[in-house]
């Protein structure tokens, strides 16, 4: 916001100020105003990194060596958005080519002319009747973007022919399409020279005229071979790749190393599977110097002048190495870096000699890559803990994050590890970022993950001094001693691969955050109501969660038998009274308590820890967090109603009290609103639900063989003769529940919400499937309504569209919400649509897993397994 409202201001002075100074890139004074704003999103020492980097790649001398950016068709829709990031680059003395598509537009007005488009294989069939369209249509927008980027003082010349020579890629099966066989890049360089950002479409010739189309992407890698930038990036509207399984963006992919790894996993598959190849192709072509980003247009100065990024970096890397011997490797090879890079040995408190006699004491691994930008040496004694002994990284190593490669091959190697770095370290903030904790005297700082407790650590630390594995000055002794402390960092770097970086940081279920694991603090949680089925699913994620520890279980049927399906830690069942809660939160002793009760049965608990936390020492805690899974407090005024993907999360991330909705609820919600523009007052949405008879409950049934009460639920499919049982038919809570909420998203002064609602239950184990049928208050094409689906929820981890109707079989054990079957009736004027949802999971623990991570600071989906993000 900040860069942005720095290019406006500029923006407004009178163009000739600009254009009649000999430095193209605008007035020095906007270019160093608008670099120190640069450093609100990197440190000092990133941006002028990469400024000069760029820079030097970027002279009108030697023109069009910085950029080839590709824009797609939807991203010309964010046309403001395009313009300033491009203005941002040109004012600081960058100058990409810009190539752009426009297949969305193109798209619009073959359909509004009755037209179907056609593709094989992915590519458009091409007559004379949509190429003549496809001409007007990219001319257009290649107008678009040079009057948006003038307005804003950019100089920008457009450049419609005479770049691109093709031939018919194949006339009898594809038509008017062509393959780029020669590429003229005088017209872009004289473009720089002058000034001005060449804007290119992607439309050929053959050498006899004819006008071709070229996929905008392959124009794009074309150009890239001729010019040999040092950036390919691909803007998109998701702004990067994405996992197929966990839905995490992919921060960086290094192909040497993980790409055919990366081509056999399942989720990658079609376009994916298509672009990685394609990028692979491209990259083979170029220097490895050159890399492609997928970014989106308004986190393009965080992706190019940040260690850290923002979209997709994919780069060719090098293959990595693990040796166990110095011969293996080569003791030249070693020594010539050890002599160069070792911050001892130049500061000739070591010799060469000594590191590598020192070396031979005990088992090593030397790990690099195969250019040796970066070496890693890791003592390993057999019964004792790892100790990276030297990480000797060049710049080039820095620069392109290979120590974050070789970095993490040694943590796939190793649970546990210490090692240290000078205090005076200019990449000190890299090891933060990487340890659990650390301390620091006699200007040396020692690091160490996968130890939480700091009474080991002390003892570990004794051990490695009485052994010599470490140098006394380095230990933490007497009273001028730092103290143990967890590690933090405030400058984050682009974690490695996307495969290595989902490797655990410490032993965990699902590497989801968007923290460095070392950074985040561990938390306790006490969990009241254990005993049943959404008990035991939240217990089973926290499991997994990477920095919730359960401290506390409470079930007077379970009080003193041993909890299952928790493996961080032992813990016992307890049947905590009142009176235990308010003790424990005026004590401080849990961080965030999940009652799990009976609807009517929470209030005293909540009750207890509001006087605990009135208690605490001069009144100045918080107190901790509390979400309640029951009905109680969802209607109730200072609760915060915990339902992300529709309601404020920075609400939830302040929130101590938080009421989870219910599971029928959360489905009938994310039904309606995208649909609250066309209600049809006065007639209201009714949606028909299905649950598994989970949802009923458990009680305590017999006995098992150790004399520990079983759960049973409440209804089973017994009892259902394998039929479905309507229950409530009128004023089930839920219904209340979905139509007070979404009242708050209607416009002010609107009537509130109604929502006729019917349940049922069904003789599976879980999961719900709800129909909505809608009447609406103007026309709607299947077409417009599967597109309102998209926008609401295109940013949503939990939420997938699917084009079939939900089936049971979509939602059971999945965390998300998925909607599908979108059909509107044939006069236009209703819409049903068919959502579902694990009722334990994302209608229960999962979003109260959500709640919890955003109130307690964690990245909101942190131990949550992703579901594909892909719609289809």
């Amino acid at each position: 916001m900040l860069l942005r409202r720095a290019l406006l201001l500029a923006s407004r002075r009178p163009l000739n100020n600009i254009l009649i100074r000999p430095i193209h890139s605008g007035s020095q004074t906007d270019r160093e105003t608008i670099t120190r704003l640069l450093y609100s999103i990197g440190t000092k020492r990133e941006v002028e990194r990469y400024l000069r980097i760029f820079s030097s790649s970027s002279n009108p001398s030697q023109p069009a060596k910085f950029a080839v950016v590709k824009v797609g068709g939807a991203v010309l829709e964010q046309l403001n958005e395009l313009a300033l990031s491009l203005s941002f680059l040109y004012r600081v003395g960058l100058y990409p080519v810009i190539l752009h598509g426009g297949g969305p537009q193109l798209n619009e007005i073959i359909e509004r002319g009755g037209v179907v488009p056609e593709y094989i294989d992915g590519i458009r069939i091409t007559d004379a009747k949509t190429l003549q369209i496809a001409r007007r249509v990219f001319l257009d927008e290649n107008l678009k973007i040079v009057s948006a980027l003038e307005k804003l003082g950019t100089r920008a010349r457009p450049i419609t022919s005479g770049v691109f020579t093709a031939d018919y890629l194949d006339r009898e099966k594809y038509g008017l399409v062509g393959k780029i066989t020669k590429i003229d890049k005088r017209s872009i360089e004289a473009s720089i020279r002058a000034g001005a950002l060449p804007i290119l479409t992607s439309l050929a010739e053959s050498t006899d005229g004819q006008i071709l189309n070229v996929n905008a992407d392959i124009a794009a890698g074309e150009l890239a071979k001729e010019l040999e930038p040092l950036k390919i990036v691909f803007l998109n509207e998701k702004g990067g790749l994405y996992h197929g399984i966990t839905g995490e963006k992919l921060d960086i992919i290094n192909l040497d190393e993980e790409y055919n790894d990366l081509m056999k996993q399942p989720w990658v598959k079609f376009g994916t599977k298509l672009k990685l190849r394609e990028i692979k192709e491209l990259l083979d072509h170029l220097p490895r110097s050159s890399s492609v980003a997928i970014i989106s247009p308004d986190s393009l100065q965080k992706e190019l002048f940040t260690d850290s990024g923002a979209g997709t970096l994919i780069r060719r890397g090098y293959k990595l190495f693990r040796h166990d011997s110095i011969d293996s490797l080569g003791a030249d090879r070693l020594r010539q870096v050890i002599r160069d890079r070792d911050p001892d040995v130049l500061a000739e408190h070591q010799s060469v000699t000594e590191v590598l006699n020192n070396l031979k004491k005990a088992p090593y691994t030397l790990y690099g890559d195969e250019p040796l930008d970066v070496v890693a040496i890791v003592s390993h004694p057999d019964g004792e803990i790892p100790v990276m002994t030297k990480l000797l990284s060049s710049r080039n190593g820095v620069l392109n994050n290979v120590v974050d490669n070789v970095f993490n091959a040694v943590r796939k190697d190793h649970r546990r590890l210490f090692w240290t770095a000078h205090a005076d370290d200019e990449n000190r903030s890299w090891h933060f970022e990487r340890a659990d904790g650390s301390f620091t005297r006699s200007g040396r700082t020692l690091f160490w993950y996968g130890i939480q407790n700091v009474s080991e650590v002390e003892r570990i630390v004794r051990e490695f001094e009485e052994n010599g594995r470490i140098d006394r000055s380095y230990l933490p002794v007497g009273p001028s001693a730092s103290p143990l402390r967890p590690s933090a960092s405030p400058n984050g770097t682009r974690p490695f691969s996307t495969l290595a970086r989902r490797m655990p940081v410490f032993t965990r279920g699902y590497a989801t955050a968007a923290r460095s694991a070392a950074s985040a603090e561990h938390k306790r949680l006490a969990l009241i109501g254990a005993r049943g089925y959404t008990g035991q699913a939240l217990t089973a994620l926290l499991s997994g969660h990477p920095f919730l520890n359960l401290t506390h279980v409470s079930s007077r049927q379970l009080a003193g038998y041993p909890l299952e399906g928790y493996t961080k830690s032992r813990v016992a069942y307890s049947n905590l009274s009142v009176e235990d809660v308010q003790r424990m939160e005026k004590n401080g002793e849990v961080d965030a308590w999940v009652l799990a009760l009976p609807n009517g049965a929470t209030r005293p608990f909540v009750d207890a820890i509001d006087r605990g936390a009135e208690e605490r020492i001069g009144g100045s805690e918080q107190g901790s967090v509390v979400v309640d899974l029951g009905a109680d407090y969802r209607f109730e005024r200072g609760w915060t109603y915990g339902l992300p993907e529709l309601y404020s999360r920075d609400t939830i991330r302040a929130a101590r009290r938080i009421a989870n909705p219910g599971c029928f609820a959360t489905s009938t919600q994310l039904l309606i609103a995208p649909l609250l523009p066309f209600l049809a007052r006065p007639a209201w949405p009714s949606v028909f639900a299905m649950s598994g008879y989970s949802g009923a409950g458990t009680v305590a049934g017999a006995e098992d063989v150790d004399g520990r009460p079983m759960t049973v639920p409440k209804v089973s499919a017994k009892s259902l003769n394998g039929g479905v049982r309507p229950y409530a038919l009128t004023d089930h809570i839920h219904e209340r529940e979905a139509g007070v909420h979404l009242s708050h998203l209607l416009p002010p002064g609107a009537d509130s919400m109604k929502v006729a609602f019917v349940p049922t239950v069904a003789p599976w184990f879980s999961g719900i499937i709800s129909v909505l049928s809608m009447p609406l208050s103007e026309r709607l094409s299947a077409r417009e309504l599967r597109e309102l689906y998209e926008k609401k929820y295109a940013e949503e981890k939990l939420v997938r569209l699917q084009k079939d109707v939900v089936e049971v079989k979509d939602v059971q054990d999945q965390h998300g919400w998925v909607v599908g079957g979108l059909q509107v009736h044939s006069q236009g004027d209703r819409a049903v649509v068919v959502g579902g949802l694990d009722n334990l999971l994302k209608g229960a623990a999962t979003q109260c897993l959500q709640n919890l991570n955003l109130a307690l600071g964690y990245d909101e989906y942190t131990g949550i397994p992703l579901p594909k993000i892909e719609t289809s």
